[in-house]
């Protein structure tokens, strides 16, 4: 994947994707594969804003279950579903334990019907996936003593056990979105990060590109297609409302969904579900409250998430300390056993994410159902423009679907059967995971577990062997479990353009924790010998990948809690 931005600008696409988060990519990927030709701009680096802020959940909609919604819990499930065939590296079943207290709808007799039931409607939901390990179990229930034993510092009046049942996770949610540029850029897509669309090409009622500015030198491009998807999330509507005539009639609402890692590991493999403070209105048959979620994820705790409806602009989300205090005091009350301190929380992540309709000031929010693809021509009579706004990460797929049916219908083509549901993506060629971790861990001479094994098996899946070639040597960085190797792959095969990209994103460098400045001069020496930057550059580069790091909270690596 190379940044070639003399193709974009000497080319006419049938499409022009705004935007590289999860949603962007996965309609590059998908047209792609319905042999279009296709470009894609990323005003930033791929999978950097609210999907790389997500937390990590492939969800397979069993919330949707308390609203009678049955067709978007099959569709959630079949999303699960895709990512666990198509990116068997990055996707693995998740087991969640929810406590159950007293009768009723609190009741594990309840929760445990209802398991049934979404069971019943999603008994395909392994199908077509080839490890076993990836498929998701069924649900069962816990006494009230196997409950203690996982977890015995849970409340225990009215205890009457819990109900286990298992979602998905991501390994790396920017790993996997990257999985979907690298895909599309394998078969032919004209990709770039760093390229920030600023005005749309009209041809009289018509889009025909963007105007668009290369962020690394200042340099304005024309890019030409004949449809544009403005797939830039958050950033959408801004980019429609810097254009004549194309505000949207109904803006959407967005809020800030965030979540924090403590750096304490979990107590347990299973995740927990505590009920927090705040109601669904939406829901007809809900719990009495909605859930926070308790995540194992690499050796640390992941919690969350909390939403707020806000009008922020996307570049100046953030997550204060008293806003992170406000969310520790909810999560001891909702568990007091765990007793977390703010100085354990090693970083925080936020994004923008569509939300439902809301009062001001409002407790118990209603939350956004569905995504919005919004054909111009019908909104505006503007011909060759959509735009695709997406609530979850997991429905990126499926939305890209729906949106390119629409797009080639607009080129005068019958919209070809989806083929991503079942394709493969770049490194993700594996039939038995334990089998591929024993390969990764026998080339590298350690032990599967081992966490330089972990990291190289997942993040890169078949392509492993390609990385270690990367390099003469297996050495790994200064406080990290990550080889040298994977700075130079990154830098020559995955479009890392900036420091940042390759610590934050692209590695495990900052893996929930500031690597140190040794580390950061030394990966810095290497992006610089292989992208060819100046004393100038490298210094510049460290600079800003400090202060992204030191924005989020990013503790340094050896900080210990107080707690």
């Amino acid at each position: 994947m190379q940044r070639d931005l003399d193709r974009l600008v000497t080319e006419e696409f049938d499409v022009l994707v705004v935007g590289g988060g999860i949603f962007g990519v996965a309609t590059a990927w998908e047209a792609i594969n319905r042999g279009l030709s296709v470009a894609l701009i990323e005003a930033h680096d791929f999978v950097h804003a609210t999907s790389a802020n997500c937390f990590k959940v492939i969800h397979g909609g069993v919330r949707y279950m308390q609203h009678g919604d049955v067709p978007r819990v099959r569709s959630s499930v079949a999303e699960r579903s895709t990512f666990l065939r198509v990116a068997p590296h990055l996707a693995t079943p998740l087991p969640i334990v929810v406590p159950t207290y007293g009768k009723g709808k609190e009741g594990k007799a309840f929760l445990s019907t209802g398991m049934f039931a979404y069971e019943m409607l999603t008994a395909d939901r392994n199908r077509g996936i080839a490890d076993k390990q990836r498929h998701i179990p069924g649900h069962t229930t816990f006494s009230r003593e196997e409950t203690l034993e996982q977890f015995p510092w849970l409340e225990t009046d009215e205890l009457t056990g819990a109900v286990l049942f298992y979602d998905a996770q991501m390994y790396s949610p920017e790993r996997l979105g990257l999985a979907f540029a690298l895909s599309a850029a394998k078969e032919g897509a004209a990709l770039a990060n760093y390229v920030a669309a600023k005005e749309f090409i009209r041809d009289g009622d018509s889009v025909t590109g963007v105007v668009a500015e290369d962020r690394l030198t200042g340099d304005r491009l024309k890019i030409r297609a004949k449809t544009v998807v403005n797939a830039a999330g958050p950033w959408a509507e801004r980019l429609l409302d810097d254009a004549p005539n194309l505000s949207l009639k109904h803006a959407s609402t967005f809020s800030r969904d965030a979540w924090f890692l403590v750096r304490r590991p979990w107590v347990s493999e299973l995740s927990l579900a505590v009920q927090a403070r705040t109601k669904d209105p939406d829901a007809l048959l809900a719990r009495s409250a909605r859930h926070l979620f308790v995540v194992p994820w690499r050796g640390h705790t992941l919690i969350g998430v909390w939403h707020v409806v806000t009008d922020v602009h996307p570049d100046e989300v953030t997550v204060p300390d008293a806003d992170l205090e406000g969310f520790l005091d909810e999560l001891n009350w909702a568990c007091p056993g765990l007793d977390i301190k703010l100085d354990e929380v090693g970083a925080w992540n936020a994004g923008l994410v569509l939300f439902g309709e809301n009062t001001d000031g409002g407790d118990d929010l209603s939350y956004g159902k569905r995504s919005r693809l919004i054909d111009h021509s019908v909104e505006h009579g503007v011909e060759g423009l959509l735009t695709l706004i997406g609530v979850r990460y997991t429905t990126a797929r499926g939305e890209a679907e729906r949106a390119l049916n629409l797009v080639e219908k607009k080129l005068g083509r019958r919209p070809a059967k989806s083929m991503t549901k079942q394709r493969v993506l770049v490194g993700g060629d594996i039939s038995d995971y334990g089998k591929h971790q024993r390969t990764v861990a026998d080339a590298l001479g350690c032990d599967p577990q081992d966490p330089t094994a972990r990291s190289l098996a997942a993040n890169y899946g078949s392509r492993f062997l390609s990385v270690l070639k990367a390099a003469d040597t297996k050495s790994v960085l200064p406080n990290t479990h990550v080889l040298e190797a994977e700075v130079r792959y990154v830098c020559r095969h995955e479009m890392a353009t900036r420091l940042e990209d390759i610590v934050m994103r692209r590695t495990e460098i900052a893996d929930g924790c500031h690597p140190g400045d040794e580390c950061l001069e030394y990966v810095a020496g290497i992006a610089a010998e292989e992208l060819g930057w100046d004393q100038q550059r490298k210094n510049s580069e460290i600079e800003m990948t400090n202060r992204a790091l030191e924005y989020r909270r990013y503790r340094r690596v050896g900080a210990k809690s107080e707690a």
